[in-house]
């Protein structure tokens, strides 16, 4: 209702933030102190706003006493700036202080500026026939911050069209290998320095990183393999097959600092094509070196006639849905093991403590078993005082045995152990994702 009631409020959109700038003199400073804060959430901030609208910017200006006007200018100044349409698109996207710097240098270049002294306040200055629009500002803006992102607009680098420019290793050359020719050139100046940069003592976070990374997700990615193609290709096949490609790609294509592995699409297909080969009778491991020599043939092909110009066309929708799926595929995969193993390791919910001294488990003759135990040593390995009740649960079966008692159902509670160790790592993971947005362990 009081949304209803408050005229202001009916001049505002529905996902209006506001800025709240606040100056304030103390006796506990020697300097000003200075703070700009954008809230990764916009939240309420009771009634430090005037009008009930979500908080998103904080401006803070604290100083030494004495300069309270000087102080309530810079407020002045700040709260003009977020209220230029195209400054707090800035604030907005703004990454750090020199963003910040840039819009505001880009605020003042369209701001006329009238020196003190040199007009008379009295007069009326008459206002502009026609007011300017923003609209050129914005699509320079867009100009500028367009090459960083991955849209679908025109891709004309002008002013007034937005878009994106198109990078020299995207051009097409119309010429056999030329893309390829002409990549060689880029890359050979700065081959070495890819290498002995690493040497520096502030490459070893990133090189500890991409190697955790990597290994992380071949262990991950060997074992989901070993499940799906019957252990044709496991861990260790894993294990090769990423250092063995990584290094190639390391020394050819420039990029040594790229986590390189299997990836979710690619487990699919090996689940796929390992199901076909075994309903169609083909031997697996040989139908994959024929797909992996075409697959490579293929890749020659598209270098030698420049199609990676095609990916200048590709937007940021694709690589979302990949993300999606692979995300899809791993959590899928994570519910399906924990039924599979709820199913094969049910909990032993019958379990009592008290009748502990009645649980026992032994192998007795069955029906159709031999009694004379004497007759097992002419053709087994079992030794000559063997009984029914020194017999293994495989020995038993072997034999014709049966075995009784309440301890031979007894499962140890593997699932619920498994339960705890998921949904434990999962609590960490989140916990950990979060901790580096805490107030603990800052930069300084």
């Amino acid at each position: 209702m009081f949304w209803l009631k408050n005229k202001f409020m009916k001049k505002l959109p529905r996902d209006a933030e506001a800025s709240n700038v606040l100056v304030g003199e103390v006796d506990f400073l020697e300097s000003p102190f200075v703070a700009f804060v954008r809230l990764q959430q916009a939240v309420m901030l009771g009634a430090l706003t005037e009008v009930p609208v979500p908080t998103r910017f904080l401006f803070v200006l604290l100083g030494p006493k004495g300069k309270s006007k000087s102080y309530r200018e810079i407020g002045r100044a700040i709260a003009t700036l977020m209220s230029d349409e195209v400054f707090h698109d800035i604030a907005y996207k703004a990454k750090g202080r020199k963003d910040l710097l840039a819009g505001i240098d880009e605020f003042l270049d369209e701001v006329i500026v009238l020196p003190p002294g040199e007009w008379d306040p009295d007069i009326r200055i008459e206002p502009p026939k026609s007011l300017p629009s923003s609209d050129k500002r914005k699509n320079m803006y867009a100009g500028v911050e367009a090459p960083q992102m991955n849209g679908d607009t025109p891709h004309d680098a002008g002013h007034g069209g937005g878009g994106h420019q198109v990078g020299e290793e995207l051009q097409r050359t119309r010429r056999f290998c030329g893309g390829l020719v002409l990549d060689v050139k880029r890359k050979l100046p700065f081959f070495a320095s890819d290498f002995y940069d690493a040497l520096n003592i502030q490459s070893l976070s990133a090189i500890l990183f991409i190697y955790l990374g990597t290994v992380t997700n071949a262990i991950t990615f060997g074992g989901l393999l070993g499940d799906a193609t019957e252990n044709m290709q496991g861990v260790l096949e894993s294990f090769l097959g990423t250092a063995l490609t990584g290094a190639v790609f390391c020394l050819l294509a420039g990029q040594p600092l790229t986590i390189l592995s299997s990836t979710g699409p690619v487990l699919v297909f090996e689940r796929l094509l390992f199901s076909f080969s075994k309903d169609n009778g083909f031997d697996y491991l040989e139908f994959r070196l024929w797909i992996g020599l075409w697959s490579g043939l293929f890749c020659l092909v598209l270098v030698a006639t420049d199609a990676s110009f095609l990916v200048q066309y590709f937007t940021r929708f694709t690589e979302e849905g990949f993300s999606a799926l692979i995300s899809f595929i791993f959590i899928y995969d994570a519910f399906k093991k924990m039924i599979k193993l709820a199913h094969h390791n049910p909990i032993n919910s019958e379990f009592d403590h008290n009748l502990i001294t009645h649980y026992d488990c032994r192998c007795v003759p069955g029906n159709l078993s031999l009694l004379d135990t004497s007759a097992w040593t002419n053709s087994t390995d079992l030794p000559e005082n063997a009984t029914w009740a020194s017999l293994t649960i495989q020995q038993c079966e072997k034999f014709g045995g049966q075995l009784v008692g309440k301890a031979c159902d007894y499962v140890p509670d593997i699932t619920l152990m498994s339960f705890i160790l998921f949904f434990g790592t999962y609590t960490c993971s989140m916990a950990l994702k979060k901790f580096k947005t805490s107030r603990f362990f800052p930069t300084t």
